[in-house]
């Protein structure tokens, strides 16, 4: 790849081949990328249109022709279309056979778990935590019912169907199997921290209140079958393959091409980031 300036010029000019691209159509196409600051937008949407540019010239060079298509709801330009029918007819990548899946599923098998699920039960004191007094007399009843639970296990359902201010109460405090994620960072922190049928030996405080807390039940997590994520470990290989294969075509493309005003890495394309 050469990197030239036009002649007699007095703002930096972009040109593929002697195909000026204006500022104007850099200006409108910056508004896709959101780059750290100003000028990372610039080159980002620079950088694209020099691939487009690219891309379209090899594809009138090879005398292609495209019928734009509808993808997701959205109708293809003519230029889009030209282009899907070029890196179909010009990149090609392997499919993933079951070997080369079942080596990336061994190989990873944190990838491919399936998550632990957690049955706790809470009751609920509700009060906002900017209110300090309401926050201070719904962390007095919490330690006072959890010092009686405490000392009778068994009473936690009928406190929870009792005094719980989350609609759980119904259900003497159960909120079902949740997942890490599922709840407040604070309520999920002491939840892990317990073993089952265990009760947190402090209130647990959160934005929406005071809980005492007790995890009823843990449901540790295992690796899937491989035969359950054969066709999704499939698709993202295939999906990486090709990824990498349209960035060494630019890549190619890139050296073969005149580029004027613009220095552009062939393999960091737009198209597979």
């Amino acid at each position: 790849m050469r990197l030239v300036t036009l002649r007699n010029s007095t703002a930096p000019v972009i040109a593929v081949n002697d195909v000026v691209i204006a500022n104007a159509a850099i200006a409108r196409e910056v508004q896709n990328h959101a780059g750290a600051n100003a000028r990372q937008g610039w080159e980002e949407a620079t950088r694209a249109l020099v691939v487009r540019e690219l891309l379209t010239q090899r594809a009138r060079l090879l005398g292609l022709v495209a019928e734009p298509q509808s993808l997701d709801g959205l109708r293809e330009t003519e230029e889009e279309a030209l282009i899907r029918a070029l890196l179909e007819a010009e990149v090609r990548t392997p499919r993933a056979d079951e070997e080369t899946c079942r080596r990336y599923y061994l190989a990873n098998p944190a990838r491919f778990r399936s998550p632990d699920l957690f049955e706790p039960v809470h009751i609920l004191f509700q009060a906002a935590r900017d209110d300090e007094a309401a926050f201070s007399v719904a962390l007095e009843r919490a330690r006072a019912v959890l010092a009686e639970v405490t000392a009778e296990p068994g009473r936690f359902e009928a406190m929870a169907r009792a005094l719980s201010d989350c609609p759980s109460a119904a259900e003497g405090g159960r909120l079902g199997q949740v997942a890490r994620g599922d709840t407040t960072p604070e309520f999920e922190a002491a939840m892990l921290s317990l073993r089952a049928g265990e009760t947190c030996a402090e209130p647990v405080l959160t934005r929406y209140g005071v809980h005492v807390l007790r995890l009823e039940r843990k449901v540790e997590g295992g690796l899937l079958p491989f035969e359950a994520v054969r066709e999704r470990i499939a698709r993202f290989l295939e999906e990486s393959s090709w990824r990498r294969a349209v960035a060494q075509y630019v890549a190619l493309l890139a050296g073969q091409a005149r580029i004027e005003g613009f220095d552009m890495p062939g393999a960091a394309t737009p198209l597979v980031q």
